[in-house]
């Protein structure tokens, strides 16, 4: 009697990060990866304790030798969990189960954001080659930037510590910040090796087609053609910046008129003084001069399988 060979199971370990996310719902969430967890021996559940660095933990457990690496939370949690692939290098492929507010990153992959449908795409789904930024030596997906949206994300952090985590919230600390502003910056912006100098409060470099689509914005074209799309918000003082808030909310933004689009694959930005950096909803402090390079293909990330007809 012969027996049919049996196909042997990745080694997934998934990273969930307990500060990601809405409120509201956050712990059904959690109790069906744990239940996903629990259902497999090839999968193992790890979460920082309180006082552990989520960075740190990443690079613990991409150090583990698995297969799949999972990121469950927020475009932070996939950013530290890439930033440790891609430093060690390898094979590990990148699972994703969005668990954060705005999910840019998954929703760019198709991932769904039901919880199950996507722990279901780690098991059906197929490896796909993702492109990723850098800037000053730390990877980003979606997007960083210098000026006034760190110290938004900052005034986020606030909000949400005081109301919980919602999009609500989140517009919320736009329009609180931007009432607080007091003054532009004038930068050196270069874009392959061609400078310019600009007084901003904003410059904003994209990574992510996604995210510029569903904000209605120009630069899309230009990141699938492998290159930053790169904003330069104006210098138009504190009311023409809650001006340019509302006509992004309402998806009005007009290129060139209400904001300069520029596109490369190499861009430094220099300027006075060490600043705050965003880079996917989380913020450090750099020196300039801030140097983005962009990686072709850097990262492998489960994705849903593509039709036949696709592929």
């Amino acid at each position: 009697m012969s027996t049919q060979p049996q196909t042997e199971q990745p080694r997934l370990c998934i990273l969930m990060n307990p500060g990601s996310g809405k409120q509201g719902g956050r712990s059904g969430m959690d109790d069906h990866v744990r239940a996903f967890a629990e259902e497999r021996p090839h999968v193992t559940l790890r979460e920082p304790a309180e006082g552990e660095s989520l960075g740190d933990v990443a690079r613990e457990v991409v150090a583990g030798g698995y297969d799949i690496v999972v990121a469950a939370g927020g475009d932070g949690t996939i950013g530290a969990v890439a930033s440790a692939l891609l430093q060690a290098g390898g094979e590990t492929r990148l699972g994703i189960l969005p668990m954060g507010t705005f999910n840019f990153f998954a929703r760019s992959l198709g991932i769904p954001m039901d919880i199950d449908e996507a722990l279901q795409v780690l098991v059906t789904g197929e490896a796909m080659p993702m492109s990723i930024g850098e800037v000053n030596g730390v990877p980003f997906l979606n997007n960083a930037s210098l000026g006034i949206y760190p110290a938004i994300l900052e005034r986020r952090e606030k909000v949400y510590r005081r109301w919980g985590r919602s999009r609500l919230a989140a517009y919320w600390s736009v329009l609180l910040t931007l009432a607080g502003f007091r003054r532009a910056r004038t930068l050196r912006v270069s874009v392959d090796g061609v400078e310019r100098r600009r007084r901003t409060p904003l410059v904003f470099v994209a990574n992510s087609a996604y995210q510029l689509q569903e904000y209605d914005l120009d630069g899309a074209s230009y990141i699938r053609e492998g290159h930053f799309a790169v904003f330069l918000a104006p210098d138009v003082g504190r009311l023409g910046l809650m001006k340019f808030a509302v006509l992004l909310l309402g998806r009005s933004v007009r290129k060139h008129r209400d904001i300069e689009v520029l596109h490369g694959r190499k861009i430094e930005i220099s300027g006075p003084g060490s600043r705050l950096v965003a880079r996917d909803g989380e913020r450090e402090k750099m020196t300039p001069p801030f140097r983005f390079v962009r990686h072709e293909d850097a990262l492998r990330v489960i994705a849903p399988a593509r039709p036949e007809t696709e592929a």
